[in-house]
């Protein structure tokens, strides 16, 4: 295939300016490995919802510990604009020990007295877990929005001053994180020879050579409900022909029925501005404009009334139910025109998948796209609980930790991470 001769030439090469644990002889050295493990919280039971991310931290955690290292994962859990899953990293600790089969220590210090000791005094092959780094106030969201500092100024917070003359390499395995412009992600890179852990180095490696040479014909699956995110990368990967078709579904179906003149009910365009969505009408008439022949839309949609499913054409909608699933017609044709992919992302579903009544729009489509020939990239949140709950993970070529980092990616944004590690692969 086209797209693993393409994966076997960029292994060959030094990814993209950035190092990997390939170049590093880390035997005996201190490594602080920033991950990206943030996952749904049960704080009732301390239980995390989910592991998916802490499994894909795995290998570079395991490869660092076999050679030697002395390794302090950093990472954050929920934040100041996600507070319900706001919580300490000492779940997180427990998973990876069992995961590892060896030892995680989780101590409840970021870069104190007592954190900056026990890495003092860590052998080779230990590893330590700090808690979660957005007890820190450089590391939340409102912080990085406000004052947009740079990387040079990131390297002189607190976190990175206290941490980074404990260190001898700085390891980012956080692609999910890759958008964020924090210290702990883009911060060391400048006082610490720096590299790229295996799971980052897979998530870059697959999606750039996605967006560069895949396997004809390419088709996107969008849907799910940040639209804003599938509008991000819809103009970039139609116009630069990464992708040959575009499947829509869930509100971003909707949001393109609006724009080509589509009469979707009143109900619906009322959920849309509640939404703040209608304000994309005009950018979503301009795609219609321009690609129309690559746009493929959904020709019934489907309701849900008195707890039972109602597949309408467009042509038959009402005003005063609100359509959140494709329909069933919609869904046969789309699982049709997968079978014909030879690369296949998806980035959000097609409807409202967690009830019973209105998951088979979501379904329908997954299960065509495993059932195919494709190389299927299934992406963000939702896409990736939606793969786990029709237990098609095991038939999908890749499940990619990233939502929002994958999404400005593919919209050719130079994210910060990557161009944090390229400054620190210098040193």
């Amino acid at each position: 295939m086209e797209l693993q001769k393409a994966l076997r030439e960029v292994r060959n090469n030094m990814k993209y300016g950035i190092k990997t644990l390939d170049d590093f002889d880390v035997q005996g050295k201190t490594v602080l490995c920033r991950v990206d493990v943030n996952q749904p919280v049960d704080k009732q039971t301390g239980e995390l919802k989910d592991t998916t991310r802490i499994e894909g931290c795995v290998p570079t955690l395991r490869e660092l510990s076999d050679k030697g290292a002395k390794v302090v994962v950093l990472a954050h859990q929920g934040g100041d604009l996600e507070y319900k899953n706001f919580y300490t990293t000492q779940p997180h600790s427990k998973v990876l020990s069992k995961l590892l089969d060896r030892n995680v220590e989780y101590i409840d210090d970021v870069c104190g007295p007592y954190a900056r000791e026990r890495i003092k005094a860590m052998q080779p092959g230990d590893i330590l877990m700090l808690d979660n780094v957005r007890i820190m106030g450089e590391e939340l969201t409102l912080f990085e929005t406000k004052l947009r500092l740079t990387h040079e100024e990131q390297a002189k917070t607190t976190v990175v001053r206290k941490l980074a003359p404990l260190a001898d390499l700085y390891v980012c395995d956080a692609f999910a994180a890759s958008h964020r412009d924090q210290p702990t992600l883009c911060g060391f890179e400048y006082l610490l020879p720096s590299a790229m852990g295996r799971l980052f180095e897979k998530e870059y490696e697959i999606i750039s050579t996605i967006m560069s040479v895949p396997e004809r014909p390419c088709m996107f699956v969008l849907g799910g409900a940040k639209i804003e995110d599938a509008f991000l990368m819809m103009e970039t990967v139609l116009a630069n022909d990464s992708a040959d078709m575009i499947l829509t579904g869930g509100l971003v179906g909707n949001v393109m029925l609006a724009a080509c003149g589509v009469d979707i009910g009143k109900a619906s365009m009322a959920f849309l501005g509640k939404k703040n969505l209608l304000e994309l009408l005009p950018e979503a008439k301009r795609l219609c404009q321009t690609y129309r022949d690559k746009l493929v839309l959904p020709v019934d949609l489907a309701c849900v009334t008195d707890g039972k499913r109602k597949d309408v054409p467009l042509s038959g909608v009402s005003d005063e139910e609100v359509y959140i699933d494709i329909g069933k017609e919609t869904a046969a044709k789309y699982s049709e025109t997968l079978n014909y992919a030879q690369t296949v992302f998806i980035n959000g579903p097609m409807g409202v998948f967690e009830d019973r009544e209105s998951e088979h729009g979501t379904k329908a489509v997954w299960e065509a796209i495993a059932h195919s020939d494709a190389y299927s990239v299934v992406g963000g949140g939702d896409s990736v609980t939606a793969t786990k709950k029709f237990g098609l993970k095991d038939e999908m070529s890749y499940i990619c930790t990233g939502g929002g980092a994958l999404v400005r990616f593919l919209s050719n944004e130079e994210l910060p991470v990557i161009k944090a590690l390229k400054h620190g692969s210098k040193l």
